[in-house]
């Protein structure tokens, strides 16, 4: 290869890096997830009771988290995270808040309910889209997203283990990175900020 091409290729790319003129959409190419096969179609309901697919989000980025209501501590701690997180975007950064659309779908649609997951994410941030739907299309859903969960029977009744990743989703449904919901909403806006911001 061209010694000269190789010398001048660090310089090329630090100046498409800083850029001038108007900034261009960073890439995902090499977002963490990019190519993972996570996500995908889904047709679920949401909490005024109306059916959604995955072609709803279309165009807009998504904040997925699965989860359930009646969950005793890790769940709403998360969705308040993230709640907290698009809270801070609207205030710090309202035209990139705009383009992410918060999803929370419950794995435990016999006790979730529309009204109930509406409930729900409304107490942690208004644009929160509450989704549930019958076992076999929340089962369906959680598949595709890769997000394992089992029904636990205990003395009062029954948890919900399930993994507890909040994935950051592209326009087009593409996995771009796992979100820290577990830590402070200015993590995770950091985290969203590296990617899309």
């Amino acid at each position: 290869m061209n010694r000269m091409f190789l010398l001048a290729l660090p310089l090329t790319l630090a100046l498409a890096a800083c850029g001038g003129g108007a900034p261009a959409e960073k890439s995902l190419a090499n977002a963490p997830l990019a190519g993972a096969s996570i996500g995908g179609p889904f047709t679920l309901v949401n909490g005024d009771g109306k059916t959604v697919t995955d072609k709803d989000f279309a165009g807009k980025y998504r904040i997925m988290y699965f989860g359930y209501t009646f969950c005793p501590d890790v769940c709403p701690v998360d969705v308040q995270n993230i709640g907290g997180a698009m809270k801070l975007l609207d205030k710090q950064n309202p035209e990139l808040a705009a383009k992410i659309v918060p999803v929370f779908v419950t794995i435990d649609p016999a006790r979730d309910t529309p009204a109930v997951v509406k409930e729900f994410t409304s107490a942690f941030y208004p644009r929160m889209v509450g989704l549930t739907g019958t076992a076999e299309q929340v089962d369906a859903a959680a598949k595709v997203y890769r997000v394992p969960y089992a029904k636990r029977e205990t003395v009062s009744g029954y948890l919900m283990d399930h993994g507890r990743q909040a994935y950051l989703m592209g326009p087009n449904g593409e996995p771009i990175a796992l979100l820290p919901q577990d830590q402070d909403p200015q993590a995770i806006v950091a985290e969203i900020e590296r990617w899309i911001g």
